[in-house]
């Protein structure tokens, strides 16, 4: 049976390097927006001590099958009003994890080098946290809770729910990559943009990170 999927997709999915190199990579110093703005009377807000991830989070309330393969369309997070369409990133010139234009606020990028969202692994959607006009995407991400939901429309038409176990901000000079990006063995999300401490010459020194995992799938 011939495969039913674009010839660009499967190029994509051969070309896509084993994730443990991936990490290895993004821990030499993980950076997405480099030049959010930091210039508002209120900075964009940060995760509750209580809202970090556990260890051991048990938020299925019934067992999801892995979905196949399928690039992300879409990213909506209805507790903090994003409904936004989501372009391919991989990795810079310099090896940080590329962005979607500055310019465009409401834009979030699925990096490629994870699996897709649903797919059995971690996959990873980054956005902007601000820009020089003012909020983008993911300004409120810090503001999660843990049991909000994180939905992903596919290519194929599937959707894939996530809901939040942990949100928490680490420091981009000490990100831990394993702990973000490892593979649990089941299918989780993780949703990234800068926070922490802004200064005019470094921008912002962290990045908040959702750790969510798929809970449903729709479609």
């Amino acid at each position: 049976m011939l495969s039913s999927q674009p010839a660009e997709e499967e190029e994509m999915q051969r070309k896509r390097a084993p994730w443990g190199v991936m990490a290895l990579v993004l821990l030499t110093g993980l950076a997405l927006i480099r030049n959010g703005s930091g210039e508002f009377d209120v900075g964009p807000p940060q995760p509750a001590s209580a809202a970090a991830a556990d260890q051991a989070p048990d938020v299925a309330r019934k067992d999801v099958a892995p979905l196949t393969y399928s690039p992300a369309d879409r990213v909506q997070i209805k507790g903090i009003r994003v409904d936004a369409p989501v372009m391919a990133v991989g990795l810079d010139a310099e090896g940080w994890v590329d962005a979607p234009p500055p310019e465009v606020p409401n834009l979030a990028g699925w990096f490629t080098g994870a699996v897709s969202p649903g797919e059995k692994g971690t996959s990873v959607i980054v956005g902007h946290v601000d820009n020089q006009q003012g909020p983008a995407i993911f300004y409120g991400l810090g503001s999660l809770r843990k049991g909000n939901r994180v939905e992903v429309l596919r290519r194929d038409r599937k959707t894939a729910v996530f809901e939040i176990y942990g949100i928490e901000v680490f420091e981009k000079n000490n990100f831990p990559g394993d702990r973000v990006y490892g593979d649990k063995g089941t299918p989780e999300i993780r949703v990234i943009t800068c926070g922490g401490g802004f200064s005019k010459r470094a921008g912002y020194d962290g990045n908040v990170v959702v750790f969510a995992r798929l809970v449903d799938v729709r479609g």
